[in-house]
């Protein structure tokens, strides 16, 4: 992937800063990093995916969010791209405009509490509610996964998925993808259309190790979280961890999300 790095410094014209820091996707599947270019700093992003592997809804998310949402949603801008192949794989390079902020922690799970202002609140929930708004035809969770995780992992039935309202998320809202203190949005990959208040509920669950910050969630974004809309979307993304964690991925939350689930259950 370094290396993958490298040739797509070439081939978009960027030149990496000085003491860069990496930043490593999924199972090292993408790598950004600060470069310059002629226009001023950037931020070039790799993804690699074996060639007859690629899912076009994520490959192709960072895309099509610039095609098609609102310029009001807070996040970098995708400055230009370029596609190419290395034998049986395929790379994707794509140059950001640099946001010069951290995100509000390093990893998707947070285990310290985060420092966010009051006015980050006001900016998220604007942006969730303009986020819903818009039409699209992707979809960030299959709801045929649904039918099949949630009575395996909480021995209840996923027929809700057609009592309940989808509207459109950004698919990984948690506090890793987000920064502060100033709002900015990242990784647009999986966005698409997923249960009402998925977003609010994601960046929730990932909070359950540190009370005080699912507290703040829960306090912030009660409009996304209370009532039967918000208790369907949290269990939907419960079930997404829950089936992660089985795979070795966020094993921490495996316990707490199933006293959540049980708790949620409980109010229905």
């Amino acid at each position: 992937m370094r290396a993958a790095h490298t040739h797509s410094r070439t081939l978009l014209h960027a030149d990496l800063t000085a003491n860069p820091r990496e930043a490593w996707g999924w199972h090292g599947r993408t790598l950004g990093a600060p470069v310059t270019t002629a226009e001023g700093p950037a931020w070039l992003r790799v993804a690699s995916a074996p060639t007859d592997q690629i899912i076009d809804t994520f490959w192709n998310g960072t895309i099509e969010a610039q095609r098609s949402l609102p310029p009001s949603i807070p996040r970098p801008k995708l400055l230009r791209w370029h596609d190419w192949t290395d034998r049986t794989w395929t790379y994707r390079s794509e140059l950001h405009e640099y946001v010069n902020a951290d995100t509000l922690a390093a990893h998707a799970v947070v285990t310290t509490p985060p420092s966010i202002p009051s006015p980050w609140w006001t900016a998220a929930r604007t942006a969730l509610k303009t986020i819903a708004t818009v039409n699209t035809t992707r979809v960030t969770i299959q709801p045929e996964f649904l039918a099949w995780a949630m009575p395996h992992y909480l021995d209840i039935s996923a027929s809700d998925h057609t009592r309940h309202p989808w509207t459109t998320a950004h698919g990984d809202f948690h506090c890793a993808n987000l920064c502060a203190p100033e709002l900015h949005i990242l990784d647009w990959e999986g966005w698409g259309l997923a249960p009402a208040g998925y977003d609010a509920a994601t960046l929730h669950t990932y909070s359950l190790l540190t009370p005080a910050t699912s507290a703040d969630i829960t306090r912030e974004l009660a409009h996304l979280l209370h009532g039967a809309i918000g208790r369907y979307a949290e269990l939907t993304v419960i079930t997404e961890l829950l089936h992660a964690a089985t795979n070795g991925t966020t094993p921490a939350l495996a316990e707490p999300l199933r006293r959540r689930a049980a708790a949620i259950l409980a109010q229905r």
